[in-house]
């Protein structure tokens, strides 16, 4: 088992980068590097009443920087210093003015394990339209301009089929949504 040797701080402000010696099981040296960025949650809320589902879109720099449109994606941030679950929550609120009903934990799973130590946990959670409590937007200050869209459970099935859906956090979540509706 590949063990780190030697590891140096590059860049730290918002996210911390290091450079990583690794000794391999075979005892050669490699270097790598890491993208210390936490871990975060992510969330998919429907309503089983309207048949729909929440997602949002907000400027995202390397989606703006490869030319293409914006996402259409769950409501995710950050992990700080609560429990996944009441993180999860505050940024529906935060991002979306959404209060959620009960949650359903999908699964825990690394984005980028070869350069990235962030984890994401990813849920499912049912809304009502009396849920919808604050102005939703962002957090104040984050400048992150938060767009909410109502997406019928039809359509999502459309956009899963044909690929339109590409942040993979929001493709995992609307699969194992239609997986549950389907059974």
């Amino acid at each position: 088992m590949a063990t780190i040797t030697r590891q140096t701080l590059v860049y730290d402000n918002w996210y911390r980068f290091y450079r990583l010696e690794l000794t391999m099981a075979d005892g050669a040296l490699a270097e790598r590097h890491l993208l210390d960025n936490g871990s975060a949650v992510a969330v998919l809320p429907y309503d089983l009443e309207r048949r729909c589902v929440l997602l949002i879109s907000q400027p995202r720099a390397a989606v703006i920087a490869a030319g293409e449109p914006p996402l259409l994606e769950t409501i995710a941030g950050m992990l700080e210093s609560a429990a996944p679950d009441d993180q999860v929550r505050q940024e529906a609120l935060e991002e979306a003015g959404l209060r959620l009903g009960a949650l359903v934990p999908v699964a825990s799973v690394w984005s980028m394990p070869s350069v990235s130590t962030e984890r994401v946990h990813l849920y499912l959670a049912e809304y009502r339209a009396g849920d919808r409590i604050g102005p939703g937007g962002g957090a104040e200050g984050e400048h992150e301009h938060i767009q909410t869209h109502e997406i019928s459970f039809d359509r999502l099935r459309e956009m899963v089929a044909e690929g339109e859906l590409r942040d993979a956090h929001s493709l995992v979540l609307a699969q194992a949504l239609l997986m549950r509706l389907a059974g």
